[in-house]
């Protein structure tokens, strides 16, 4: 795969799924910040954006996968198994979705922890202080959510850790876009 077209991979990816989570909740007058989870925007039964919310999540799975595996494997051959599993595991999320109960909490445990893996091991990997932080924040925003530090919905760290390590997926993939 041409590299260039490889690393905006790594930038289309995440940024499809965030227009599609912010075009659901536009549309989800119901969504409130303190007291949903992301999930709630996927679930078949009871949203009307389910469809949206979930093939947005679908394709940023894809587009990280692809990236992971191709151009990124070249920058980071141990982290790219990691991000790898962090977009299959975002598709599964997407596949099961809340409907299927249990099965969509484990695939979305999944995706979280396999996230701050793969920002340990790119901090590891390649000495990024931006992958460092992204692990601390979004470990942090999990630590205070699960004590009960702040009252909101499991949106909140939901946001916060991905928007964490998406900042050095995304960073990487410029520096591989301008060949550094």
């Amino acid at each position: 795969m041409n590299h260039k077209i490889g690393s905006l991979l790594g930038i289309i990816g995440p940024t499809i799924g965030y227009v599609a989570i912010a075009v659901s909740i536009a549309f989800s007058p119901w969504f409130r910040w303190e007291r949903h989870a992301l999930s709630d925007l996927g679930h078949a039964m009871r949203s009307d954006v389910a469809a949206i919310f979930n093939l947005g999540l679908l394709l940023t799975g894809l587009l990280i996968l692809i990236y992971a595996v191709t151009v990124f494997r070249k920058h980071a051959p141990y982290t790219s198994f990691f991000l790898a599993t962090v977009g299959f595991s975002l598709q599964l999320v997407a596949t099961y979705d809340e409907v299927y109960g249990l099965l969509h909490t484990v695939v979305s445990i999944l995706f979280f922890a396999s996230l701050g893996f793969a920002s340990l091991v790119y901090a590891a990997e390649t000495k990024s202080y931006l992958a460092v932080a992204a692990f601390l924040v979004g470990s942090l925003s999990w630590a205070l959510y699960g004590a009960k530090i702040y009252s909101a919905g499991v949106a909140v760290p939901e946001t916060i850790s991905t928007v964490a390590a998406v900042m050095w997926i995304m960073y990487s993939a410029a520096k591989l876009y301008r060949g550094k």
